[in-house]
């Protein structure tokens, strides 16, 4: 792995670079972009399935968001799907600035909401030529209907209008910018079990890290993340291949089944039984099975680019 930087659009991004065992520079490999949840980093899950999928024979990178991590961008702590979706699409510029990057066979491969914003990148940057995706959130849906889906999108009315009022005390009193948790620091008993999981995982030494300090800016990013749609147009504009993975216990597979049955293109879906959300971050059965999807699907795909 190799610490490395690009540029977008002015923005300093920071990114972790993994090559193939037995890399030859005079040849050219497939890529994938990964990308990483909401409140994560490239050390994270990220960075996990970067160094798997480097040792199934691709070029892997893994960044931190614009605005995030060890990125550059102001705000610091700002969650923008649009930026997130366009930083997929400069990370593509940097691989295809690479000599040993096939420039016709990249892929995208997302965990989370980074799953999300990987089909969002997708479809409307046609230099992507498959996608996968393993536990998939779209985060604006996740973030209107509730973990589970089973709100409605006007539930979000109330959180709507916080963030409005709050953006106007911050504005005329110049107080500091309030931020929200992404996952709970205190376990209840209505805590979702994935949101538990989370817990454990990104505040825990299961996985924590200091540049994934567990907060976005509340008045600037939620009007950014309700008003988005990962899945829009999904059905005419989504036309590469998309692998989707995702497990049977966890709350959030109503995404991937949703994305499943929305997508035109061809298509994979595969629920591994027994699996919830948080598994596939981390946990050595799940991560293999994932990457043994992976591997083949991105094989195949990126071949015949």
């Amino acid at each position: 792995m190799t610490a490395v930087t690009f540029d977008n659009n002015g923005i300093t991004m920071a990114g972790e670079l993994n090559l193939p065992d037995g890399f030859d520079a005079a040849r050219t490999y497939p890529a994938l972009v990964v990308v990483h949840p909401g409140g994560g980093v490239k050390e994270q899950t990220a960075g996990l399935y970067a160094g798997k999928l480097a040792e199934e024979g691709f070029v892997t990178l893994a960044y931190d968001a614009s605005y995030q991590g060890e990125s550059g961008g102001e705000p610091h702590f700002l969650e923008d799907p649009a930026a997130r979706v366009a930083d997929i699409s400069a990370a593509v510029d940097y691989l295809q600035s690479l000599d040993y990057v096939d420039a016709e066979r990249i892929g995208a491969w997302g965990v989370c909401a980074g799953g999300g914003y990987a089909v969002a990148a997708t479809k409307v940057d046609a230099r992507i030529k498959a996608v996968g995706t393993v536990s998939a959130v779209n985060i604006g849906s996740a973030w209107r209907k509730g973990w589970d889906g089973s709100g409605q999108d006007s539930d979000a009315v109330a959180t709507r209008d916080g963030a409005s009022g709050r953006r106007t005390v911050e504005a005329t009193t110049g107080g500091d910018a309030a931020t929200l948790p992404y996952v709970p620091a205190e376990i209840t008993p209505e805590v979702p079990r994935d949101m538990a999981e989370a817990s454990d995982y990104y505040l825990t030494p299961r996985a924590q890290h200091p540049n994934a300090q567990n907060k976005y800016l509340f008045a600037q990013s939620i009007p950014r993340i309700l008003g988005f749609d990962a899945f829009v147009l999904v059905e005419d504009l989504l036309t590469q291949p998309v692998l989707i993975v995702a497990g049977s216990e966890a709350g959030s597979l109503w995404h991937s089944t949703e994305l499943h049955a929305r997508a035109r293109s061809e298509k994979k879906l595969v629920i591994v039984d027994g699996a919830a959300h948080m598994d596939f971050y981390d946990g050595p059965e799940y991560v293999k099975r994932a990457v043994a999807e992976a591997a083949p699907f991105f094989a195949e795909k990126l071949a015949s680019a």
